[in-house]
């Protein structure tokens, strides 16, 4: 037997191997991740501002990630956090970073902590404080904005827990059949002088970052790339991450299961069948044992149980993937062009109408017509993208941590633009909305006889503006050309319409510098910010900075301001130049405004906070009814089965198989962390094991009401099997819970009879 190594070398071994680690290292580092779903049922979807989107169940789930960096001594640090959401609010980051100032102090603050939202217009609205953004939902919507502040909080908590010493890779490289831009006759009016430096009207190119801990090796990557979160139509009902979410959820998966692409992101290896060794010589034997497994009758479950229900069981997951927005404002999925749903023609160059009407003109996706195929599609397409980065990621990021963030009024804001033959002192405006706003966009064309590009406006339209509030002659000149639809910035009853303050932010790893933006920037607006803010850095200190200093934009980040457009584009008055809310010089005060950010941040200044942004949650309203009550029909329990799979089905790869349960109100408990749809597999010793749940792109969770006010409902669980699926014995579950009239809410599960996939 060896002799043992004596204590204190034992002791000295470990500060040595401690040592070599933090040596090797740069930063600590950290990820999280969190489940912010919401309610899958009732609520108004945020983004296409239809107010007929009302969510009814689960493509798959949302969620947040998150991504801390600090320097070895923790001394500086910054946190990214990424939303599976339209956007983020002001309100929800307001109540997070006071949960983090109870739990860390001065640790996380507004000033270091980035909250972005991917843009994915099929997630529950009404967690915004402002009123334009709230109407569709009838409001706020409580459980909206709690599931967000909860799940942000819980990401960062993982990852603070987390924090190792390790390291952060970047890379980049163009992906070039992932959006297409929907506004070219606006981006055309820009200089072709300018234009002529970029070979694409769109931004092409992914900036990629690879966390590596020092000892656990790769731990996640997060990315940004520029494409709108409307593969998924004005009309879907079901929650979804979209394009961006699913390019997520392909990611970890293929990290998780070894690394490996198949001819499909959707042929992701689950749980291996051993009830019977030959599968393909024993389906008679297979078709016996799943008729002995009958659907259940509906029964109450424990509510601990949620946490056990899903096949992704660790909640702090060992790989964490974000598919991170930039200045996607122009920038659509819609990858095959906009055309007329009546004739089938391109839709008009410059308005993007139909015979006039801009109702009838829709952008196809690459799945046209199959919204999900289209979403697969892109979310595939980044996902590829993002290994192929990750894979080859060699260049490390070494340097300083830091940041700098200030809140500035964009109503009232004084720019310096140039003139001829020197410069002058413009002003911004308060908020305002254009005609061109209504019209919408091919991704979610408006209603009426609104259009883009209007830079005229009508008569009618402007007595029904004026019945809300009628702008004033400084207001009107202020804006122009965009003729005034909505007087947002103006608009205080019964509170504000529309923000005025807004945060910009920008944090530094090293060579990387991101740009946290409160909007959507269009392609111009983001190459100039981009390229104002790192000319300006590396003229500041050459030394610290050079041509390997990588900018990225991280859009829609901390709170939402709709569109910021080149001044232009602005004049076009196309949907993006007429969501431009602060007038013509709005990108201008952004780069003076970040050009301020820039010189504190390279000379260690600390910059007035500035002027701080309504807490409004004490004044929100909802007229969102609640859950009143849920019931059967006489003689049937929640849980029981409605619609079954039929006696002794066959199922092969690719076809679909479907069954319907008697439920309640999603409502009544969101399944954060769980699951409402389940598809388990049997084991050895006949145990259900899950294979997958409504996290997976292959599954969909769908409720109904049979009438609008209709106590009765029922949940569809409906799988599209998988190439990748494993021949064996499957049943499709149900998860739910259901609201007596008195007393307390009740969680039931139901399972259909079983089925044979080969």
């Amino acid at each position: 037997m060896a002799a043992s190594l004596p204590l204190q070398f034992q002791f000295l071994l470990l500060l040595l191997l401690a040592k070599a680690v933090y040596s090797s290292s740069e930063y600590l580092i950290g990820v999280g991740s969190y489940d912010i779903t919401g309610p899958a049922a009732d609520v108004n979807m945020m983004g296409y501002a239809n107010s007929e989107q009302i969510a009814s169940g689960i493509h798959f789930r949302l969620r947040a990630r998150a991504f801390i960096v600090a320097d070895l001594q923790g001394k500086n640090r910054v946190a990214f956090v990424n939303l599976d959401a339209c956007m983020a609010s002001q309100i929800v980051t307001i109540k997070v970073l006071e949960r983090l100032k109870a739990r860390y102090g001065d640790i996380y603050t507004e000033k270091n902590v980035a909250i972005s939202g991917i843009h994915t217009h099929a997630g529950p609205g009404g967690y915004l404080q402002y009123v334009t953004y709230i109407v569709t939902s009838l409001g706020f919507v409580r459980q909206s904005f709690d599931v967000l502040v909860d799940g942000i909080e819980q990401t960062i908590i993982q990852a603070h827990q987390s924090l190792r010493p390790g390291s952060v890779f970047v890379n980049k490289g163009d992906l070039l059949d992932a959006g297409v831009n929907r506004s070219p006759s606006s981006y055309l009016n820009n200089p072709a002088a300018e234009r002529s430096k970029y070979k694409y009207n769109v931004d092409k190119e992914m900036t990629l970052l690879k966390f590596v801990d020092s000892q656990l090796g790769p731990i996640g990557s997060f990315n940004w790339f520029a494409t709108h979160g409307t593969s998924m139509s004005r009309t879907n009902s079901l929650i979804s991450g979209d394009n961006k979410g699913a390019a997520a959820r392909f990611m970890e998966d293929w990290f998780e299961n070894g690394q490996k692409i198949s001819d499909s992101s959707r042929e992701i290896p689950r749980r291996v069948s051993t009830i019977v060794s030959d599968l393909s010589r024993n389906h008679s034997r297979l078709l016996d044992i799943a008729a002995s497994y009958k659907s259940s009758r509906g029964q109450s479950v424990a509510k601990s149980l949620d946490a056990k229900i899903r096949v992704r069981k660790d909640s702090k997951r060992k790989f964490v993937s974000a598919f991170c927005q930039s200045n996607c404002g122009d920038v659509s999925p819609n990858v095959l062009g906009a055309f007329c749903i009546d004739t089938g023609l391109p839709c008009d160059f410059n308005h993007s109408t139909c015979n006039g009407k801009n109702e009838l003109c829709y952008g196809r996706g690459p799945g046209y017509p199959d919204e999900f195929e289209s979403t697969r599609i892109i979310g595939e397409r980044q996902f590829k993208m993002a290994v192929e980065l990750f894979n080859k990621a060699t260049e490390k990021l070494q340097g300083k941590i830091g940041y700098q963030h200030a809140y500035v009024d964009f109503s009232n804001l004084e720019v310096t633009v140039p003139k001829a033959g020197g410069s002058e002192t413009v002003k911004t405006c308060p908020a305002a909305m254009g005609f061109g706003f209504a019209a919408g966009t091919t991704d979610g064309p408006g209603a009426f006889d609104f259009k883009q590009g209007d830079d005229k406006g009508n008569d009618f339209w402007r007595l029904v503006r004026n019945v809300l509030t009628t702008p004033g002659p400084e207001q009107v000149q202020c804006q122009k050309p965009k003729p005034i639809l909505l007087d947002t910035g103006e608009m205080k009853t019964p509170y504000d319409w529309a923000p005025s303050i807004l945060p910009v932010q920008i944090l530094r790893i090293g060579q990387l510098v991101i740009l946290s933006v409160p909007g959507e920037f269009t392609t111009m607006a983001g190459r100039r910010l981009r390229d104002a803010v790192k000319s300006f850095l590396i003229s500041l200190d050459s030394k610290e900075f050079n041509n390997n200093l990588h900018v990225v934009i991280a859009g829609l980040t901390n709170t939402y301001s709709q569109y910021i457009t080149t001044f232009e584009e602005y004049e076009v008055q196309r949907y993006e130049g007429a969501s431009t809310l602060y007038g013509p010089h709005t990108l201008t005060a952004y780069i003076q405004e970040f050009k301020k950010l820039a010189t504190a941040l390279v000379k260690g200044q600390t910059l007035p906070r500035g002027p701080q942004p309504p807490d409004l949650l004490d004044k929100q309203i909802s007229l969102l009814s609640p859950v009143v009550i849920d019931s059967t029909p006489l003689g049937v329990s929640f849980g029981d089965v409605k619609a079954d799979v039929p006696p002794k089905s066959t199922f092969r790869r690719g076809q679909q198989v479907n069954a319907t349960f008697w439920s309640g109100c999603p409502r009544n408990d969101l399944m954060t962390e769980g699951s409402f749809a389940v598809v388990e597999t049997l084991r050895d010793g006949g145990k259900w094991v899950p294979a997958y749940d409504d996290d997976d792109f292959s599954l969909k969770f769908k409720w109904s009401r049979p009438a609008k006010l209709s106590p009765e409902s029922q949940a569809t669980v409906e799988w599209r099997i998988p190439e990748s699926a494993v021949a064996g014995v499957y049943r499709l579950r149900h998860y739910g819970a259901s609201k007596p009239l008195l007393g307390s809410i009740t969680s039931f599960s139901g399972s259909s009879s079983a089925f044979v996939v080969v």
